[in-house]
């Protein structure tokens, strides 16, 4: 640390604000935020970093510039913009909105409701923004509908409507306007509409049905029923699409819900906005990581954003964890309950929507989805290194006969099935498990040593301790114990084994982990159980042959190769016998099959 800094860190307050680090260059890598600027700042100078990239960031401060702020949501506030503005290096990457739809109702003597991109700060109420363009023009197909409104672009002031400026178009006819424009539509009355397509949008159809009901009913007492058909079909449009709104609790009104989970290089935030009782917006972001940020500081920072972004004056949020959002703002982390269920719908979106970027990112780059992967194996195996070469190791005997194992290899998460191996036992009398294991072990990697070849990262065993221990006896003899990491594998609850640790592991019956390790302990069953199968086959067929009288192991060789099987043997001819072994052999083998 320079003495510059040094100096500039006794001279912080010890008051909210944010903090930007600059570089030699004098460019902004890096803004934070904090309640105790003096504290927060000096922490990364005098903590020993696990983080490499932390401990990189701190290498290349050279400057350190501060502003202080009244209370901690300015110091929330700012810190998004400043990030949004400059995007910092080492800071999480905040995507902007501006490519969002939001729903206009336009300032104007009648406003008319439209889709748009744009933003205009002319008074004009703006609803959204959408992050599904679908959802968006769904609600506003449903608000003409049910509404009749003007789309022209006329300016129906009181002068121009009452000189006759205007007269009524194809949409008056069509019966889709009421033709303000010639005075057949007093603003009154537009207005009302207005009113109760501003309700819909905001997720309050409690008014409208109950007005459309009301008209529903004046119409049938007036014996004029095809009116009243027609608002029972908006009245069923209304409440079918109520229906298909995500309904939580009628009593939870005006809330905002916030997810996290996170791997090891990305974080994904769910946001739900609840009103009246329905999920009238969700959207799902994710945000790359750049200094091994927590849970918790990535759901703070999104938290900000996303209501920021979607203009959201909500006083209540719900979250699966407490986080620190500033004053005015109520934090409620439901243990149970439609509140609990509401979260963990969020966690699972957020969760499906990782899914969904895992199976993108494996088409359009596999390079970073293979990253991915071995960094989250060395994590959830608690490795030294990632295993980007695994080998899986599995013995095959049925009643202990013909006694064979099977050596599966990958690479970086995939099978190269041409540096597959099999095995037959050599050295082990009668089905003993251990014993095979250990044989196959020493083998393998006596020869890769002698060999000069790369040795794996990881060794797997299918089997528990037992086989474990055997294995790792082998590896001891080699002087290969602690060079390569070794784990077993049962298969009944899928626990994993370590050396020395009597204690399984077990992974998430999702991890990707979990799954690559059944992949590999599957792969080297099937392999063992085909060469197993084969062997078998082999033997049979040979022994078929070997009853016949004064017929040895070459010919039956000879016979094998061309003719491929005993019962082809068996069914040919006495001269395609004798082209291959003779008189003497072919008039013995024809004869005893066909006796």
């Amino acid at each position: 640390m320079s003495s510059d800094v040094q100096i500039q860190i006794k001279t912080l307050p010890n008051s909210p604000g944010v903090y930007q680090y600059f570089d030699k260059d004098d460019t902004i890598i890096y803004v934070g935020k904090a309640k105790n600027l003096k504290k927060r700042v000096a922490s990364y100078f005098t903590k020993n970093h696990e983080n490499g990239k932390t401990r990189v960031l701190v290498k290349k401060i050279v400057n350190i510039k501060h502003i202080v702020v009244n209370t901690e949501t300015d110091a929330l506030l700012l810190e998004n913009n400043l990030i949004k503005k400059y995007q910092p290096r080492y800071n999480v990457m905040l995507k902007d909105d501006k490519t969002y739809p939001w729903i206009c109702i336009k300032k104007e003597r009648f406003p008319r409701v439209f889709l748009t991109r744009n933003v205009i700060k002319d008074g004009s109420e703006y609803f959204g923004p959408y992050t599904s363009i679908k959802t968006a023009k769904a609600l506003l197909e449903l608000i003409k509908e049910l509404y009749t409104l003007r789309t022209c672009t006329y300016d129906l002031s009181k002068e121009n409507i009452k000189n006759g400026k205007y007269k009524v178009c194809l949409e008056y006819h069509l019966g889709n306007c009421k033709g303000p424009c010639e005075n057949q539509q007093t603003e009154e009355n537009y207005r009302l509409d207005i009113s109760a397509i501003r309700n819909i949008i905001k997720g309050n159809f409690k008014e409208s049905l109950e007005k459309f009901n009301e008209l529903m009913l004046k119409f049938a007492a007036k014996m004029e029923f095809e009116e009243a058909q027609k608002i029972k079909e908006k009245v069923d449009l209304l409440a079918n699409y109520q229906a298909k709104s995500t309904v939580v609790n009628p009593s939870i009104n005006n809330v905002d819900v916030f997810s996290v989970i996170s791997d090891e290089s990305f974080g994904y935030v769910n946001f739900f906005k609840i009103a009246n009782g329905a999920i009238i917006q969700s959207h799902t972001t994710e945000i790359k990581k750049k200094l091994d940020e927590t849970d918790k500081d990535l759901l703070e920072l999104s938290i900000i954003e996303i209501r920021q972004r979607f203009n959201s004056t909500s006083k209540e949020i719900y979250t699966p964890f407490e986080v620190e959002v500033g004053e005015g703002i109520k934090v409620t982390v439901p243990k149970l309950g439609d509140k609990k269920r509401i979260v963990d719908l969020s966690i699972r979106n957020a969760r499906y929507f990782r899914q969904d970027r895992f199976k993108q990112m494996k088409i359009v780059d596999p390079d970073r989805h293979v990253n991915r992967i071995m960094s989250q194996m060395k994590k959830d195996l608690r490795l030294q290194v990632e295993p980007r070469h695994i080998e899986c190791f599995d013995n095959s005997n049925i009643q202990g006969t013909h006694p064979v194992a099977a050596c599966v290899v990958f690479r970086n998460g995939k099978p190269s099935k041409k540096e597959y191996r099999h095995y037959n036992i050599k050295t082990v009398v009668g089905p003993d498990d251990f014993a095979s294991m250990e044989e196959v072990v020493f083998r393998r990697y006596k020869r890769l040593l002698l060999e000069n070849e790369p040795l794996p990262q990881l060794i797997i065993i299918d089997g528990g301790k037992g086989q474990l221990s055997s294995a790792l006896k082998s590896l001891e003899v080699l002087g290969l114990r602690g060079k390569i990491a070794i784990i077993g594998i049962a298969k009944r609850l899928e626990e994993i084994y370590y050396p020395g640790d009597s204690i399984p592991l077990y992974l998430d019956k999702k991890s990707e982990s979990l799954k690559i390790i059944q992949y590999l302990r599957n792969e080297a069953h099937r392999f063992g159980i085909t060469f197993h199968r084969n062997k078998r086959s082999k033997s049979a067929i040979q022994s078929e042959l070997e009853q016949i009288p004064n017929i040895g192991k070459q010919t039956i060789t000879i016979l094998l190769r061309k003719f491929k099987s005993a019962k082809r043997v068996k069914s040919a001819t006495f001269e395609e016998l004798e082209n291959e072994i003779g008189k003497a052999r072919a008039t013995i083998i024809f004869n005893y099959f066909n006796d």
